[in-house]
């Protein structure tokens, strides 16, 4: 009887999932989101990019994200409403901090899978594939399969002697032999006479071991 008019009370105060018990698929799209996320985070980032001082970033953004969606989505907050609304919370506590595009790529990845497991319905065998394809496709991308990925870096230059058109090989060398990078291609973004400097661009390739 007890049980009955908790039960009871609990369905007359409360419309949203958390209103009672939890339901069994909260806990089954829950081990899946950290599963995905683990994946991602442990298995690419990790990997490719050997820092650890994200993972906190990373694996709470994703669990807040997953948990409140969850709950707004038993009070009918509609999904685009919701990726908006975190969207803008991950914008405003980070516009200030020195995050490359990679670590905030990674951060909307992690936003997406928690939003996208918490609250579609595509099914079990849906949310299985949609999770794996991110990681996928994200490790392939990550990878030198489709062509090896070119990055960028600013460099303060002091040999401006170097900067024409007609020494654009000596002064890729130049650059290499400084910097250790395998350089590809050279833009000037600007010339400051007054230090005898230049402000560069140069593309390169990573040739790490990525084992």
């Amino acid at each position: 009887m007890l049980s009955q008019a908790l039960a009871s009370q609990a369905g007359a105060g409360g419309t949203g999932p958390l209103a009672g018990a939890l339901p069994w698929s909260f806990f089954g799209r829950l081990a899946l989101d950290v599963i995905c996320v683990a994946a991602l985070i442990r298995g690419v980032y990790f990997r490719n990019y050997r820092r650890a001082d994200l993972f906190l970033t990373f694996f709470s953004f994703n669990l807040c994200i997953f948990l409140l969606t969850f709950l707004l989505n038993g009070v009918q907050m509609s999904l685009g409403a919701a990726f908006g609304l975190f969207a803008v919370f991950s914008i405003l506590r980070y516009r200030t901090e020195g995050m490359s595009v990679n670590d905030m790529t990674y951060l909307f990845l992690v936003i997406a899978l928690g939003l996208l497991m918490a609250v579609s319905g595509v099914g079990w065998i849906g949310l299985a594939v949609i999770g794996a394809a991110m990681v996928l496709c994200t490790a392939l991308l990550e990878s030198n399969v489709l062509g090896r990925r070119e990055q960028a870096r600013a460099v303060r230059y002091d040999r401006i002697e170097l900067l024409g058109r007609d020494r654009r090989q000596e002064l890729i060398a130049d650059l290499a032999q400084r910097t250790g990078l395998e350089i590809k291609r050279v833009d000037v973004r600007d010339i400051d006479l007054l230090r005898d400097c230049a402000h560069l661009t140069v593309y390169y390739t990573d040739g790490r071991d990525r084992r």
